[in-house]
């Protein structure tokens, strides 16, 4: 089997309904490796450009709404973004995971178990796995930088950048 990486988020739903452990428990049993992990709080242009495939829906707005959390506030704005990796790493997470609508997943998976629709149609599915290679490479690339993934997956190259305005310890 080969080996691949995608991108898994646990959503502001998850966060808010204290399921990081639960849901990483789940994850777990699939004996894959995590080679990046960290707390983002999601811009607008983050959150249009990972579902650009969706902005011409009539719940696109709903949509980047929910997975900036701004449907919740504070503290709950915020995903926590995971690089797993291993063997056939994608279908196998995807069916931890279970299908994209709630109501359609497996029970005992992660969304069936902890999902639901809200009355304005959002799923609120508290995890977003990558569907498959091609979107996987597009949204870890999206979501971290190289040097924040603990083993080289993609090209790199180095480049001076200059006037770069970085946020640093005082």
């Amino acid at each position: 089997m080969p080996i691949e990486q995608l991108l898994i988020l646990i959503k502001p739903d998850g966060i808010k309904k204290s399921l990081t452990g639960n849901i990483l428990t789940k994850l777990s049993e699939a004996r894959m490796l995590i080679i990046g992990a960290k707390a983002v709080k999601v811009s607008e242009e983050l959150a249009k450009t990972h579902y650009h495939q969706l902005k011409d829906k009539p719940f696109f707005g709903e949509l980047i709404d929910y997975i900036q959390g701004k449907i919740y506030g504070e503290p709950w704005d915020r995903v926590l973004a995971f690089v797993y990796q291993g063997e056939d790493a994608i279908v196998r997470m995807r069916k931890i995971a279970g299908a994209t609508n709630p109501e359609e997943a497996d029970p005992v998976s992660i969304r069936g178990a902890y999902g639901r629709i809200t009355t304005k149609g959002v799923y609120e599915n508290v995890v977003h796995c990558s569907s498959d290679l091609s979107e996987a490479e597009r949204e870890i690339k999206l979501w971290f930088k190289p040097e924040e993934i603990v083993k080289s997956i993609y090209s790199t190259k180095k480049v001076v950048v200059e006037k770069e305005k970085r946020e640093v310890w005082t």
